[in-house]
């Protein structure tokens, strides 16, 4: 088989592995974590499992995970079975998979030591098989995955972080990218995973680089949009049509995806979050602890970031303002005065 043919082999293979018709062991999920992103990954995932499987939900909003499972049941045709589950220690016990979706690294440290905490975790026919999709500190994370390997000694558990990118839209829709960090070895079983809720996987290396990979992006995209903001703002206060000034920097050197996709210039793209009164998007809070966490990172690494203390300034005070609290990080446009 040739070259091309064999990737694309691969890929469909990856893609599809679920809807194998020999398939007749029967896989635990266990989902934990069920926000914006979470709720929409996890109900991805559930359609797109074979019957046999099961998948048990928690949350500490219970409610959430009420809703999502009687939405599972109602409304999916086939796919996994599904139970909501009182605590993320039960819902992990017999779980082959756990995946995590959650808010800050203390969120992670603690569910992950309440699930390791069990007196015995029952042995599973193949090692378990930890999945974090959370958004934390690459030093949290190798933290957590060195109290997996504690806890499960000598292969009996693995811990993998895949943060993802793509909004509550590509989760929604399952077009999210996962940031994969892991071994090479684990890739073939993680992969096919992920792809039930996104339609792409980069696998950048060792545990902890898919959240390094994660926060670099976040990072130089917090630095992109108040410098996008600044310009776009200038050129306006001096007298260029907003439009024209976009379209100038769009087929220049000043190119980027705060001004292409997301300029924060109400009307200049219809569909960013600017033209709809910076609703949706990336929230403002959300860029600031991104950008936070990229920092301690970076002090970790000993590497010099000579702008990020003025960028988280700009976002705290944006965020401090009640015209831009809860809004698109682009928001910092109104912020400087843009109009």
């Amino acid at each position: 088989m040739k070259a091309p043919a064999l990737r694309i082999w691969r890929q469909l293979l990856a893609r599809n592995r679920m809807f194998s018709t020999t398939r007749c062991r029967r896989d635990n999920y266990a989902f934990i974590g069920l926000g914006q992103m979470g709720y929409q990954m996890a109900r991805n995932l559930q359609s797109k499992l074979p019957p046999s499987d099961h998948v048990r939900l928690f949350d500490i909003n219970s409610a959430a995970a009420e809703k999502l499972s009687q939405e599972m049941k109602v409304q999916q045709t086939g796919g996994a079975q599904v139970e909501v589950s009182d605590s993320a220690a039960i819902a992990s016990r017999d779980a082959d998979t756990v995946i995590t979706c959650l808010p800050l690294p203390e969120h992670v440290k603690s569910t992950y030591t309440s699930i390791l905490s069990q007196d015995s975790l029952p042995p599973r026919s193949q090692p378990r098989l930890f999945i974090d999709c959370s958004t934390i500190d690459p030093s949290s994370s190798r933290k957590v995955a060195s109290a997996v390997d504690k806890a499960l000694p000598n292969g009996q558990g693995h811990f993998v972080d895949a943060p993802m990118s793509g909004g509550v839209v590509g989760a929604t829709v399952g077009t999210l990218t996962f940031m994969l960090g892991c071994p090479d070895a684990l890739v073939s079983r993680v992969e096919p995973i992920l792809l039930r809720m996104g339609k792409r996987v980069l696998h950048c290396g060792a545990q902890g680089s898919g959240l390094s990979a994660k926060l670099a992006n976040n990072y130089l995209l917090a630095i992109e949009n108040i410098a996008t903001a600044e310009a776009m703002n200038l050129g306006v206060r001096w007298g260029l049509d907003p439009k024209v000034l976009a379209n100038v920097i769009n087929v220049s050197t000043g190119k980027c995806w705060p001004s292409e996709v997301n300029n924060p210039v109400p009307g200049v793209v219809e569909t960013a979050p600017a033209s709809r009164d910076y609703s949706g998007g990336f929230g403002i809070g959300l860029m600031r602890k991104d950008l936070k966490l990229a920092m301690l990172a970076a002090r970790e690494a000993d590497a010099k970031l000579a702008l990020a203390d003025k960028a988280s300034e700009v976002y705290e005070k944006a965020e401090e303002q009640e015209q831009c609290k809860g809004r698109d990080f682009s928001v910092v446009y109104r912020w400087l005065g843009g109009k």
